[in-house]
């Protein structure tokens, strides 16, 4: 029976190796990196589909890993995607989020299969509104958890 390498420890990108190429070791942003975490709080006050929520700086060098979305309201028919300017939904494509007091994990597959190479440059992760306006009350908290070399 053969025993296939995850794509990180063999160096591919195919899932099917059974061993990694001499002298490979996998990158360390994925394999024994520390996780971190961005935290961003925001109070919710009415914010309208032109708003853009600045969450914070994903440093040059990370992997995204996953986010956690939390808020102490409904967002109703609010849609929210968490990006960068020109891909806003590269983290979390717009969607709703009716849950309260329910942190609940995003991610989208494409980027967390994405290269572990890490981001070349700083990214400025931004909070989207697609439809309708947030609530004019309540918190809402967007977690982004990424890896870096140890």
């Amino acid at each position: 029976m053969a025993t296939y390498l995850s794509n990180e420890l063999a160096g591919t990108t195919t899932g099917t190796t059974t061993a990694a190429a001499v002298g490979y070791k996998p990158r360390a942003t994925v394999y024994g990196g520390r996780v971190k975490r961005l935290r961003a709080t925001i109070t919710l006050a009415t914010q309208t589909t032109s708003d853009i929520l600045a969450l914070g700086n994903l440093p040059a060098g990370s992997v995204f890993a996953y986010g956690v979305i939390t808020s102490t309201v409904s967002l109703s028919t609010s849609t929210v995607a968490v990006g960068i300017s020109g891909t806003t939904g590269k983290y979390r494509t717009a969607a709703t989020f009716t849950a309260t007091d329910t942190p609940t994990m995003f991610g989208n597959a494409a980027q967390v299969a994405a290269s572990d190479a890490g981001s070349t440059a700083e990214e400025v992760v931004i909070g989207t509104i697609a439809t309708a306006s947030l609530p004019a009350s309540g918190t809402l908290i967007i977690d982004l958890y990424y890896s870096i070399p140890s």
